[in-house]
């Protein structure tokens, strides 16, 4: 049997869409060997509040995110079809230039070890949106974005409500007005397949634990840096609702 590209890309992201918030086992991290099952045992007290497996594993898991989302965002830059996914690019840019930078700064305060690239499955999302052209394209990527972004927002809330360290309190703060603002101009698109990415979000597929976790960096390797792009004018804090009709 053949199959369209559109029904390819369909199929892909319902295959391949894990529960990119599953918890990482991110061992090397403030002389902690091994992670428990219980992500509210305090691993650190720091001068900002206790801070918890969750707490960590959120800060380390928004760093990850922008490690492929900011490099697709570049794509749909260059490759989006639309004036929308184009902007939907921009916003992607920015809002993870924000969140990496703030990642970058309470990272050391926390003793907490990020990574310099993002997750097996993660990278795979890149990879397969760059082998899609024009309208396949904005459908594809616009589409994986969309679960993902639609998985963690609901993570988020649940450590802005439950964290007692101020500055992962503050991260969840940015975090939330950036997915929400990615989520609003993604579906400006045109594109999104609400009833598919509404099976993906609940339903997603288990993975093996190694495709969800990024790789340590190595050894003395410096932290990479997204490049922040003020150029773009664009402001992810306070996103515009779409339209409504009818």
């Amino acid at each position: 049997m053949r199959m369209s590209r559109s029904t390819i890309g369909t199929v892909f992201v319902a295959g391949a869409l894990g529960m990119t918030l599953t918890a990482l086992a991110y061992p090397a991290m403030l002389g902690v060997q091994n992670t428990s099952d219980s992500p509210s045992r305090i691993i650190a007290n720091t001068r900002y509040g206790p801070l918890t497996e969750a707490d960590r594993d959120f800060v380390v898991k928004v760093r990850s995110a922008g490690l492929w989302e900011y490099p697709l965002g570049e794509m749909a830059l260059k490759k989006g079809s639309t004036a929308q996914m184009k902007e939907a690019g921009k916003h992607l840019i920015v809002g993870h230039a924000g969140l990496d930078e703030l990642c970058r700064k309470i990272a050391p305060e926390l003793g907490i070890t990020l990574p310099n690239q993002a997750t097996p499955q993660q990278q795979q999302f890149v990879e397969t949106s760059a082998a899609q052209s024009g309208r396949q394209f904005d459908t594809t990527a616009a589409n994986i974005m969309r679960v993902t972004h639609g998985q963690i927002f609901p993570s988020i809330a649940k450590i802005r409500a439950n964290t007692q360290n101020t500055l992962v309190r503050e991260l969840a703060d940015l975090a939330n007005d950036t997915v929400l603002d990615h989520i609003t101009v993604l579906e400006k698109t045109g594109v999104i397949n609400f009833d598919q990415v509404n099976f993906q979000q609940t339903t997603p597929p288990k993975l093996p634990k190694e495709q969800l976790t990024p790789p340590p960096p190595q050894a003395g390797a410096p932290v990479v840096a997204l490049t922040p792009r003020p150029d773009l004018n664009i402001n992810t804090t306070s996103p515009t609702p779409s339209p409504s009709t009818g």
